[in-house]
């Protein structure tokens, strides 16, 4: 399985809220990086409450007792902190910056496939294929040792709502 994030170069073209979990002055770091939401017991009660007004949850580590009282309503939704995306850091303020500046999380399903996100119409040509480079290099450093062979055998980009367009796998395989 592989898992992982990457910061986009251009972004997402998506505006992102973020909420903190934070004690002490962790908390006043959130708040200078831009979070939305920072909080402790008073977030736990807002969520439970139907509250989830936010994309992305970040977590210190000595707050995770707490996030695990809601992992029944934060899993379901794909907010739960991971360590493994960077969502479970000491480093609250390179969090909430990366997370607000593009930060894409991808994973492989069950049949092989990533899907990931990559940008907008509206970006230009370059922004596209720098976006694309990125999350590539970043899949192809992912391979596992023990994948032989070709690590990607087909690619396709779509829009939302469009029939796909092949891409050469081979170009996308010599991405570094």
């Amino acid at each position: 399985m592989i898992r992982g994030a990457v910061v986009l170069p251009n972004g997402t073209g998506k505006t992102v809220r973020v909420a903190v979990f934070a004690k002490g002055t962790k908390m006043d770091e959130a708040k200078a990086a831009g979070a939305d939401i920072v909080g402790n017991d008073d977030l736990v009660e807002s969520i439970q409450a139907g509250n989830i007004d936010f994309d992305v949850l970040i977590a210190t580590p000595d707050t995770m007792g707490l996030v695990g009282k809601i992992g029944r309503i934060l899993g379901p939704k794909g907010l739960m902190p991971n360590p493994k995306t960077g969502t479970v850091t000491m480093d609250v303020t390179k969090a909430v910056t990366d997370s607000k500046g593009g930060k894409v999380t991808y994973r492989v399903d069950k049949k092989g496939n990533i899907h990931a996100g990559v940008g907008k119409v509206s970006f230009t040509t370059e922004a596209l294929v720098e976006n694309i480079t990125t999350i590539m290099a970043t899949v192809n450093k992912a391979k596992p040792a023990s994948a032989k062979g070709k690590y990607v055998t087909k690619a396709a980009i779509s829009l939302t709502m469009s029939p796909s367009v092949i891409v050469d796998s081979l170009e996308l395989m010599d991405i570094k």
